[in-house]
């Protein structure tokens, strides 16, 4: 098998309030944390001054010394663009908290009318207990804080009592449920909601505008000479990955012809948005990239990630049944970690989501770092039985 010597990646990270230097921060972080545990060196560049999106380089080397040292066994330079959208993030976690939670429950009600609840229980009942969550907690705060208001009457006092119920319920809610609720990411969660429904129904000029223009900037990228090219994303950067990439087919069906292309979806969030009815133009999109055919895609699932359509064949669930699949790699985050801190994020099921771009503890079927960096094709870790490095 022919080592990869140069690589260009596209990584479009999830929806989480970071820009494209924090995630680059993360990604040098936990590229040395692969190194130490598969014994192989790796230098992270600094930033590409001007660089939109952000890019850097990351050299990786058969040698657990210094990628200066000298000549290694083997050396691959990958140029990293992270295409991160931390600008939607903070327009959409904008505004007070009484609007967030309005505009939250009014994301929830057309995911309902839109079909979306229905589909979530349908193919992934776990993923839609993960929507139903912030919702119902939330529901629940309300009517607490309703009760707490009209105790006077229930309890047969004079109307002047609501005098003092109703700030204490008010400061019950602002003082107990929104610190309470923050250990859940709910108003971010609210945040996220609000995203699938623009991603679906693209009816939004300012995230329209950004995804064409976000296409222009990874056009550029693609553009770059390199032996792979690796179009790799987390979550809700997925949704957003199929949107760009659609983009690009739509103009340039021939775009890829004659380059080796990854398209790997990890935790993948593109049922999110495409079991909605309104999500036409995304479907449409998923189908552009199944059927290209220089586009090898590689969908990573997790058994216990509920943020994540496991065993679910997303191409076919999207509407392109007669499509090439995607290839299912299913990764258990328990071989990644030590038992101890297994043990102690499991509970966690937004830090175990994040796993699939995290460093790990130790030799597992599935690294992310190597996937982007390493010497081995991406499209080796569509199978369990082949090398990560070479050795």
């Amino acid at each position: 098998m022919k080592l990869i010597e140069t690589r260009v990646v596209v990584h479009f990270p999830g929806f989480e309030p970071l820009d494209g230097a924090a995630h680059r921060a993360r990604y040098e972080r936990s590229a040395k944390q692969s190194a130490a545990v598969w014994g192989y060196s790796v230098a992270i560049g600094a930033p590409a001054g001007g660089s939109d999106p952000l890019s850097f380089e990351v050299t990786t080397g058969g040698d657990t010394g210094p990628v200066e040292a000298g000549p290694l066994g083997w050396q691959t330079k990958s140029r990293i663009h992270m295409v991160d959208h931390d600008v939607l993030v903070s327009r959409l976690r904008s505004g007070n908290t009484l609007s967030q939670i309005i505009a939250g429950f009014r994301s929830c009600a057309q995911i309902m009318l839109d079909g979306g609840m229905r589909g979530y229980f349908r193919h992934a009942w776990r993923f839609g207990l993960f929507f139903l969550f912030p919702f119902l907690l939330t529901a629940l705060a309300i009517a607490l804080t309703a009760q707490i208001a009209i105790l006077p009457y229930s309890l047969g006092l004079a109307p002047w009592h609501m005098l003092w119920s109703g700030p204490l319920a008010l400061c019950f809610f602002i003082f107990a449920f929104l610190p309470f609720s923050e250990r859940f990411h709910t108003l971010h969660l609210f945040a996220d909601w609000k995203m699938a429904v623009a991603l679906c129904r693209m009816d939004r000029a300012d995230f329209n505008y950004w995804l064409e223009d976000r296409a222009v900037a990874v056009r550029k990228a693609l553009a770059e000479e390199a032996d792979e090219y690796v179009i790799s994303s987390h979550s809700m950067g997925s949704s957003v990955a199929a949107h760009v990439i659609g983009i690009l087919l739509e103009r340039e069906p021939q775009i890829f012809k004659g380059k080796r292309v990854v398209f790997a979806t990890l935790g993948s969030a593109i049922l999110q948005c495409a079991l909605l009815s309104s999500a036409t133009l995304l479907r449409a999109r998923v189908g552009l990239i199944a059927r290209c055919p220089e586009i090898s895609w590689l969908d990573v699932q997790c058994l216990t990630d509920s943020i994540n359509f496991y065993k679910v064949p997303v191409v076919a669930v999207a509407g392109h049944a007669d499509a090439p699949a995607a290839n299912m790699i299913l990764i258990r985050v328990k071989q990644m970690l030590t038992r101890e801190r297994y043990r102690r994020i499991r509970k966690d099921q937004l830090r175990v989501h994040r796993q699939y771009v995290l460093g790990p503890d130790l030799k597992a079927p599935f690294d992310f770092t190597l996937m982007t960096s390493g010497p081995m094709p991406a499209s080796v870790f569509a199978s369990a039985d082949e090398k990560r490095i070479p050795g």
